[in-house]
């Protein structure tokens, strides 16, 4: 149900859209488990990178494999990230459901391997190399030991996500009574895990 605004939330500043949805209840092994099970249905994210002179620019990226809070990514070396990521290593993953609008937020750092990394192999499938195409000099032909194929690993640093409590009904309900009576629309609840919470999701990944 809709919440009213405080007069605590204007005082200490506070965004009531947050503050009324940040679950301080959950258990942080669910809610890490709960990220492991949201993140896993999105095949696709935005990874965010940042250039110098730009800003962050994003790109739609498959996800190659999740491995705790960590991700890694199969790319063409010859794009242009790949040189974001020489300048800096900073970067954000998107993730968003359309239909339930939960949505997650992976902040961390990357790194780049070249072609020699062993795991290219295991990660490899037919359909990457629809992105590389064949040049038709056995080389590169989009294969696991074409050279232009490479590795971003992501290590995350802080993740926050959003997951819905209601139903579409109950979504647009909830919007327009709270729109209506002056309240503050509660659809969710956001969850945030820090450093130590993230050590933790490796280890959980371990006992998964």
């Amino acid at each position: 149900m809709p919440e009213p605004l405080t007069q605590g939330e204007i005082s200490s500043q506070t965004d009531p859209s947050v503050s009324k949805q940040y679950d301080t209840s959950t258990p942080k092994d669910q809610q890490i488990k709960e990220f492991f099970s949201t993140v896993d249905s999105q095949k696709i994210c935005m990874l965010n990178t940042y250039r110098n002179g730009t800003g962050p620019v994003g790109r739609a990226m498959g996800i190659a494999k999740r491995t705790g809070p960590d991700f890694l990514f199969l790319a063409n070396m010859h794009s242009q990230k790949f040189s974001d990521l020489k300048d800096n290593k900073e970067v954000q993953l998107t993730f968003q459901d359309s239909k339930t609008y939960d949505w997650i937020s992976v902040s961390g750092q990357a790194t780049t391997t070249s072609n020699s990394d062993t795991r290219i192999k295991d990660l490899h499938s037919k359909s990457v190399s629809a992105w590389f195409g064949d040049l038709g000099d056995g080389k590169h032909d989009g294969s696991a030991e074409d050279p232009r194929m490479a590795l971003i690993e992501v290590r995350a640093k802080h993740v926050v996500y959003w997951l819905h409590q209601v139903g579409t009904l109950g979504f647009v309900k909830e919007v327009g009574m709270a729109a209506v009576k002056g309240e503050v629309a509660v659809t969710g609840v956001l969850r945030e895990l820090g450093e130590g919470e993230i050590e933790r999701a490796r280890e959980m990944d371990g006992e998964e």
